[in-house]
Parts: C-alpha cells; structure tokens; sequence
C-alpha cells in the first residue's frame, strides 16, 4: 500500500490531526479532498474506531463496520439528523429516512430483483413522472447545445432535480424561466415527503454521475443506444456512482448497547458517523475502489439506500434522462479545454463545476 504523503502537503490542505494522530473530518483542511489526502485511508488502516470531538460521535470508516452499522438491529436511528428512531432503514444516499415519505405520484413503486441490483421504475405505471423527467431534460439539454461552453451543474444538473419536485409537489410543469428554488417545494404535506424535497443532494449526485460518464467517452457511446443493454449499463453506472461517489458522506447512528467492531467496542448509547465515503472505497471490500467500474463483479447495492425511497427513484430517472437528453442534443458533448471535474465536500460532497463544450 502507497505510504500517506498528506505530510507533503501544503499546511493549508492538510488534514488537521487529533491527539494521537487521528485526523479530524471537520479540521481546516480536510474537505479539501478526503480521498487525495489520504483521510479515509488513513482512518481505515491506523484509526479504524476513534471518536471526533468536532463530529461528537465515534467514527466507522471500514465497510465491514459500516455495514453493520447500517444493517444490525443494535444500532437505531440519530434523532439529531432528522432518522426515525428505532430499528427502521438508515438514511442512506439520497434517503433522508424520513418518516412522511410516501411514493411517488402515477404508482411509482419498489424495483424488484435486478441485474444491476439499482432502482427502476416501470415507464407504463408513471407516465406524468417521466415525462416531466424526460421532458425538463430535454428542454434544459436544448438551451445549452448551441453554445461553446456551458457549466452542466448550474445550467442543468441544478434545474432537473427543482423541476422534477416541482411536478411531484403538485405543481403541473415546472418552471424553467425562473431560478430554482428548491425550499419553495419544501411546505408541509406536499409533494413526496422530505426525502424528495432534498433536490440538493440530487444535484451533486447527478453532477457526479455526469462526471463519471464523461470522464468515458467510450462508456458514452455504449449507452447512447436504446435497448435493454444500454438500460441496463445506465444502471449499473448509477450504482457505481452512489459507491465510489456519495453524495452524502456520513451517515450518523446510535448504538442501543456496546457492540463490538474491528476497532474495538462501541459502548452504549453512543453516537456513531458512518464514513459512507471511506466505506464505499474500502479495498477490503472492493477490487481497484478509487476506479469508477460498472461492470465490476463486487457491486453492492448496500450503498445506495432504500430502493423505493422517492429520492431514490427520482434521482435514478433524473440521471438516466438527463444523460439521455444530453447526449440526443449533444453527441459531441465533452470537457472543455483543460477543464478537469473536481469534487468539494466531506459531510455532502459533488463538483461544483462541470464545464463542458457542447459541440
């Protein structure tokens, strides 16, 4: 394993480190790029369970953990990110856990099994769904084919997702004329419940998907197409997506007593950060984890959260027709001159710029 060089770096962009050398998720300098600098590895291989004082919870950061976490009975809901108590799914991905979620309009429900184990909803039981979907895409994917350069995160992967609740709150077409403003849609008893009105984190995790996919040409061409393959392939990407991108990364737990991890034991009633980010990229879990691979064979669907959350479903059908739309209005579409992706973040995380050249 490549010896840790964040020492190397400048002190700015340097994880801060705690007392015995842990280093702090919410010190200067550690959401510069927890991954570039080593954090999660860090974590993973010499802090494996270590307590944040800024965080104020115990810190998970191999999958194994993380896992149990997410899935054991003795470990409930955080009451102060807005998870339910009790032994319910933890928030997960674009899942807020919350407790008012209901589905989404037109009959949306819960994918079955599936080859590519991610969310899928049937185009026959949703007709108003796509195609506000499909349709805000396409709309959007129009106005920006004509230029030189645009920025996909503000002129699109932020309005798909704010035109979509807009449809779901009860609105009957969203408005592309105007800013979105996401907290318009967020009114108590309207639309899907909290989980959906998050469209935030639908941005950043379409703004990643976008990314990746670009980042491929090859991997474009290949879901240019319309059949079953191509479906499957968009699929396959947007879990892969979820795992080595989160847009959420950390998700907080509390143990109902102590439990036992590879890093020692958890007392009770203790409040745990699952470092999703650090999880999704553990090497013990996963074979080459910093490569973005969607027809790898350890794919685990653990890391993308409840398939029938709506924000689940929506933020499936937002990437799948968003990169659709694109690639109908711009075949050509790639990144601008010297232009590379970055993402920001370490609680939330996605590029905030995606600058591309349409034609």
């Amino acid at each position: 394993m490549p010896a840790d060089r964040s020492e190397a770096l400048p002190t700015a962009r340097r994880p801060h480190r705690l007392a015995g050398g842990q280093p702090g998720l919410l010190e200067p300098g550690a959401s510069t790029d927890p991954y570039r600098l080593r954090l999660y590895r860090v974590l993973r291989t010499d802090f494996p369970l270590g307590y944040d004082p800024g965080l104020g919870a115990w810190l998970l950061s191999r999958y194994a953990d993380v896992a149990l976490a997410l899935t054991d009975p003795r470990f409930t809901g955080y009451p102060h990110d807005g998870a339910p108590r009790g032994p319910v799914p933890a928030p997960l991905g674009l899942c807020r856990g919350s407790l008012v979620c209901t589905p989404l309009p037109d009959g949306v429900t819960a994918p079955g099994p599936s080859a590519d184990s991610s969310p899928r909803a049937t185009p026959a039981s949703t007709p108003a769904t796509l195609s506000a979907v499909e349709r805000t895409a396409y709309v959007l994917a129009r106005r920006i084919a004509g230029r030189d350069r645009a920025d996909l995160v503000g002129e699109f992967c932020r309005w798909l997702p704010a035109g979509a609740d807009a449809v779901a709150a009860g609105l009957s077409y969203p408005d592309l004329n105007a800013p979105p403003r996401p907290a318009a849609h967020q009114r108590p008893g309207g639309g899907t419940g909290d989980c959906a009105r998050h469209t935030v984190l639908r941005e950043r995790a379409l703004a990643s998907f976008l990314a990746n996919m670009l980042d491929d040409p090859d991997l474009l061409a290949a879901v240019a197409g319309s059949g079953a393959g191509a479906g499957m392939l968009l699929g396959r990407a947007w879990t892969e997506t979820l795992r080595r991108d989160p847009p959420v990364q950390i998700v907080l737990r509390r143990t109902r007593t102590e439990v036992r991890v590879s890093g020692g034991t958890l007392p009770a009633g203790a409040p745990v950060a699952c470092l999703i980010g650090a999880a999704g990229r553990d090497p013990a879990r996963f074979a080459a984890p910093d490569r973005f691979d969607p027809l790898r064979a350890d794919a685990d669907p653990l890391l993308t959260g409840p398939a029938g959350c709506p924000a689940a479903l929506l933020g499936r059908l937002e990437a799948e027709h968003g990169l659709r739309a694109l690639l109908t209005a711009m075949p050509r579409i790639r990144w601008a001159e010297g232009f590379r992706p970055a993402s920001s973040g370490v609680l939330t995380r996605g590029p905030r710029t995606l600058l591309v050249r349409p034609s």
